[in-house]
């Protein structure tokens, strides 16, 4: 079940959080500076052995100071007008989250709206992608039980309603 809301993504309880990191891993600003905090320096000790990820690709740690048990680190793509590949980049977030996710046995993982902030994936585009691929893969996967789309502010979450709405008509949904 996808379920899209409102809310701080680090006091959300659910098996594992995903964070919209860079590619050092090390820390940065918006969700990934919040998490970062909210998880303690522990957070910070554990990215360092991991040696950075590529864009599109995640990586998982433990969650810390989190409810979360686990959190996926995963760096978006920066918009460039979309000729370099981003829309496959970011559609390659979401389904590398959620692999790592099963594979670590989680049943509960929630998103922020991933590339979004200071990267500028625009905002429209983005949540199709992430509704489309998240739904497409809980079809086919059915151990995840729910995925969150946690939205910071009202304009994020009414842009992924819509998205699961046009999802519906479209038949994508996973009953």
């Amino acid at each position: 079940m996808l379920k899209i809301v409102l809310g701080d993504i680090t006091k959300v309880s659910t098996d594992a959080i995903v964070n919209a990191a860079n590619t050092s891993l090390l820390g940065g600003g918006g969700v990934d500076g919040a998490i970062h905090r909210a998880a303690g320096p522990e957070l910070l000790a554990e990215c360092r052995t991991l040696h950075g990820c590529k864009t599109g690709q995640a990586k998982i740690t433990k969650g810390y100071r989190l409810l979360a048990k686990y959190i996926i680190h995963t760096p978006g793509p920066v918009w460039n007008g979309g000729g370099k590949g981003e829309e496959a980049l970011l559609k390659s977030c979401y389904k590398n989250c959620l692999r790592l996710a099963i594979e670590n046995g989680c049943k509960t993982i929630a998103f922020p709206s991933i590339s979004t902030g200071i990267y500028h994936f625009p905002l429209e585009k983005a949540s199709v992608i992430a509704i489309d691929t998240i739904l497409t893969f809980c079809r086919e996967h059915t151990e995840l039980e729910e995925v969150q789309m946690v939205c910071f502010d009202e304009q994020t979450k009414s842009y992924y309603e819509e998205a699961l709405v046009s999802a519906q008509e479209r038949g994508n949904v996973n009953e």
